[in-house]
């Protein structure tokens, strides 16, 4: 991986604990909330952070600060398919 993505990497980690921290505790984001908050352009280019954005929730599940859910339950990131939601660990 280069410096760039993995400078990347890490702001979408930042990204999504910043939103969680900043709603209530309980509340839930999207990956493509994160993605759009490290997105420095113009248009629809948040895209392309979409899988990345789901792969900072998935390191953040196994350092136990979030978990991902699917119809408000929590799911093992190996088994989510489809949408999904994160949430802080409470």
């Amino acid at each position: 991986m280069t410096d760039s993505g993995r400078r990347t990497d890490r702001r979408l980690e930042r990204a999504i604990l910043e939103l969680l921290e900043r709603r209530g505790p309980t509340a839930t984001i999207c990956p493509s909330d994160a993605a759009r908050a490290v997105y420095e352009g113009d248009g629809d280019g948040w895209r392309a952070l979409m899988e990345p954005a789901r792969r900072a929730a998935r390191r953040l599940v196994t350092a136990g600060e979030v978990e991902i859910t699917q119809g408000g339950r929590p799911v093992r990131p190996e088994e989510a398919r489809g949408p999904i939601r994160i949430r802080r660990v409470g």
